[in-house]
């Protein structure tokens, strides 16, 4: 099971399907502001939607092609940070994230982030981390600049979201780019 201490309440770790309730619960709480940029959140409309993608996340682990995580702040779930399937022919993936409303602007995905590329760098053998975020996200966007990550380009109305074609920024790194060494927390 993955699982990583990011820093002092703020874990980290695999879903598990126990978890389906809670996870949905925070979604509802969340709709509307989640709904504007990503395309998941109109076709989750129950429990057991969140538990068929706890189950696809859960056997995309198992086969070695990523971790899907909560993230978990003081023991309360409070969003999600994850890879989407590796591509192991060319040692790469792309990731996504989201908080709670009332978590934003604390550096907690950020800290979630950089905690997973470094597992996704130093023992997945990855060698390019992609992350795509809608051009109007000023939010999400910010996230991989922080990290460092350089903008390979934008993709025209590349996803359908709630309604509307949403450009998305294209941001990536590579491993020899990557200057965060593994540290004694994950």
């Amino acid at each position: 099971m993955f699982q990583r201490v990011v820093a002092e309440g703020i874990e980290i770790r695999q879903f598990s399907a126990k978890e389906a309730d809670v996870v949905f619960a925070m979604v509802e709480r969340n709709r509307e502001y989640l709904r504007q940029w990503l395309p998941w959140v109109n076709e989750s409309h129950s429990a057991d939607d969140v538990r068929h993608f706890i189950e696809r996340a859960n056997t995309q682990w198992e086969a070695g092609l990523g971790p899907s995580c909560g993230i978990w702040l003081d023991g309360v779930f409070s969003g999600s940070v994850g890879s989407h399937a590796f591509d192991r022919a060319n040692r790469s993936c792309s990731i996504g994230y989201w908080i709670e409303a009332g978590q934003q602007g604390k550096g907690i995905i950020t800290r979630c982030c950089r905690s997973l590329i470094d597992y996704l760098f130093h023992e997945a053998g990855l060698h390019r981390v992609e992350i795509c975020c809608g051009t109007g996200n000023v939010r999400s966007n910010a996230i991989p600049r922080r990290l460092g990550f350089s903008l390979a380009g934008v993709v025209r109305e590349a996803q359908w979201v709630n309604g509307r074609w949403v450009d998305l920024e294209v941001w990536s790194m590579l491993e020899q780019n990557w200057r965060n060494p593994p540290t004694a927390e994950g």
